[in-house]
């Protein structure tokens, strides 16, 4: 096991009607706010109306911006840091998924900074200071609502970037499960795809000595597998959805990561799709995962049998460990096909046009720059990147 320190000081307010206590719970931290959400939905169904009046019975004043997309652009970013500038904003308050609220963190941490917030994505730059960030959470998927990371997509050069700092951790998030109720199909699919990549992410390591997470892993993906189909079939299963919505929360707060060294090159090569085809970043993730999972396990094959037998359920010899772990691929593929996920980069509208582009993109080569391969399980340079990619056309 690695030395590690963990700390995850966002307050978690769990369960129905929570939501309307909302402006209670930030009027400690702020007397006026940004309300940041995304599109039609939110005021279609009330949530918007009630977050409002929460706020005003509260006595928290607020400026507001609508409009977030999936894969929440820096354009609006920068529109949120000149009105919280303008307003005196004190808090950045997220109603939404995981797109709301990484636009929220980047916002929070671009007031203070003097400068262009994109250099910081671009350049890794540290910062200092940042606005607090609360959110209502209505898509659990990302984690964003106790992860100190956020993702922002560079409409112009095409770029989605990642950054994390524990100055951008929630102060507080409200998770009602009731909020999940009227999801679509695909959002549900593609929020289980993205909770369970961060899962991987950490699980799949070549640190030994880490029992205790191996364990908190296996189980957080079991019980999401296991409530995922109830979901999908019944979205008003208030006790199934409890079980997702917290299991999202688990997967990226970073519990489940620590003393570990992680992966992310699923993340990495992901990004590149959303960045240039603007594709949901749970089902790009639902391609990519099971083939890199292909491409990579000889680099330690008994991190895979472990996952095959104790997460899909693989029965076999373990003197024959490839057959295990090839079956292990075959029913994760499985799975997100039932739950309506696609299986290859043509069926996400991708063809071969940008394939090679992407793969550098991936590791910077395509910039000029030094290569940075992914990964921490096994280093993948771009061309590993090309061949995964070609593996799913």
């Amino acid at each position: 096991m690695e030395n590690f320190e963990f700390t995850a000081p966002t307050r978690i307010v769990f369960g129905k009607e929570s939501q309307h206590d909302i402006g209670a719970l930030v009027r400690p931290y702020a007397g006026k706010v940004l309300l940041h959400y995304g599109g039609k939905s939110v005021k279609n169904s009330g949530l918007y109306q009630q977050v409002v009046d929460s706020l005003r019975s509260a006595g928290v004043e607020f400026a507001e911006l609508g409009g977030v997309t999936p894969n929440p652009r820096l354009s609006m970013v920068n529109q949120g840091i000149e009105i919280c500038r303008g307003e005196n904003v004190e808090l950045v308050l997220a109603v939404g998924g995981g797109s709301v609220i990484d636009s929220a963190k980047a916002i929070a941490m671009g007031v203070y900074y003097d400068g262009d917030i994109w250099d910081v994505f671009d350049r890794q730059l540290p910062i200092d200071r940042a606005l607090p960030v609360a959110a209502v959470l209505t898509i659990p998927a990302a984690g964003s609502e106790s992860s100190f990371n956020t993702v922002i997509t560079n409409e112009e050069c095409q770029r989605k970037v990642g950054f994390g700092s524990p100055l951008l951790r929630p102060v507080l998030s409200v998770v009602n499960p009731e909020l999940f109720f009227t999801l679509p199909k695909n959002q549900i699919a593609n929020g289980v795809a993205d909770m369970m990549s961060h899962i991987f992410e950490r699980y799949f390591t070549n640190t030994t000595h880490v029992e205790l997470t191996d364990g908190l892993c296996e189980a957080t993906l079991k019980t999401i597998m296991r409530n995922a189909p109830i979901v999908v079939d019944d979205p008003g299963n208030y006790h199934a959805w409890c079980e997702i919505g917290f299991a999202g929360t688990l997967a990226h707060n970073n519990l489940l990561g620590v003393g570990r060294v992680q992966d992310w090159a699923c993340h990495g090569m992901e990004h590149e799709l959303s960045a240039i085809y603007d594709v949901a970043h749970g089902a790009g993730l639902a391609v990519l995962t099971p083939a890199w999972i292909e491409y990579v396990y000889t680099e330690n094959i008994g991190m895979f049998v472990q996952f095959a037998v104790n997460v899909m359920g693989v029965c076999g010899s373990f003197r024959q460990p490839e057959d295990i772990v090839r079956e292990g691929i075959v029913r994760l593929r499985e799975f997100f096909h039932k739950i309506g996920l696609p299986g290859t980069l043509g069926e996400l509208g991708i063809d071969g046009e940008n394939l090679e582009l992407m793969a550098k993109k991936t590791t910077l080569v395509a910039y000029g720059r030094p290569e940075r391969p992914r990964g921490g399980l096994k280093k993948i340079y771009w061309q590993d990147v090309l061949a995964i990619y070609n593996s799913v056309r």
